[in-house]
């Protein structure tokens, strides 16, 4: 059975940070429709004022975040000691686990910054788990060549017989690029049961059985269940990501950059933050 598009969703225009300017595609939604996946920001702009006072030190516990740098560079440290540049084709996994504290700078360059940053939920036996970090370099993604034109960027799970190098991850995501020509086709499946998204970063894009739609860049598409994903580029092409994974189905207290699943956990975190006990 295909899927067929649940809700489309248009990304918000704001800032965050100390000031970085971004849409936010979704998150903190009250119904957690996108579960296991809790934000998606597609972050970055044309002017280095618009995003040079970037994301200074701050916590995170009880998620992984997922970015997947597509123009600029951006420098990151944290406080398990691990620390560099993100550059275009470059993703940071990061699983904060129990806690950690980071910042996340971009960098000046004469070109536009665009980046995407992904928050996926820990289930509650793994929130409390010790943080991992794991940086991916362009040469370690795949790239699978699609029949009528276009590719794939392998990021994470499998497609077309090939897997990504982002592994060992708790919710085991899958996470593809897709790069369509002008009326491109797209199919992907083995998807029974998971929570399945796709956001279009250029382009447009129509979704089987009756290619509805179209979903166009800054949106993205939630779809109903199915076994099956199929997708047709619109007369310029289009390029989007596509993620999916099994939803927890867990309550979720979210404050902020912490995601816990009782009130009482959140307030404990925050407690611990504040008295210098919050990285374990």
């Amino acid at each position: 059975m295909l899927r067929t598009i649940h809700r489309i969703v248009h990304g918000q225009e704001t800032f965050d940070g100390a000031g970085v300017k971004l849409r936010r595609v979704f998150g903190f939604s009250a119904d957690n429709a996108f579960d296991p996946f809790l934000l998606l920001d597609d972050f970055g702009a044309d002017r280095p004022e618009d995003y040079l006072a970037g994301f200074p030190w701050h916590p995170h516990r009880g998620i992984e975040t997922v970015t997947w740098m597509l123009e600029g560079r951006v420098a990151h440290g944290d406080s398990l000691g691990n620390e560099g540049v993100i550059g275009p084709g470059e993703m940071q996994w990061m699983s904060a686990g129990s806690g950690i504290i980071h910042q996340e700078m971009p960098e000046r360059g004469e070109g536009r910054l665009r980046g995407l940053q992904l928050w996926v939920n820990l289930p509650a036996a793994h929130k409390m788990s010790p943080p991992r970090y794991r940086g991916i370099s362009p040469d370690e993604v795949p790239r699978v060549p699609l029949p009528g034109g276009g590719s794939v960027l392998v990021l994470a799970g499998t497609y077309g017989g090939v897997t990504g190098p982002v592994r060992d991850v708790v919710a085991s995501p899958r996470y593809l690029d897709v790069i369509l020509p002008a009326g491109g086709a797209f199919t992907w499946d083995d998807l029974t049961g998971l929570t399945v998204f796709a956001y279009v970063i250029e382009g447009a894009v129509g979704f089987a059985p009756d290619h509805a739609g179209p979903v166009r860049r800054g949106s993205a598409a939630l779809f109903s269940d199915g076994d099956a994903l199929q997708a047709l580029a619109g007369n310029d092409g289009a390029r989007m990501v596509l993620v999916a994974g099994a939803p927890l189905r867990e309550p979720v207290a979210w404050r902020g950059p912490i995601v816990m699943n009782t009130q009482q956990e959140l307030d404990l975190a925050f407690r611990e933050f504040h008295a210098g006990t919050f990285v374990k």
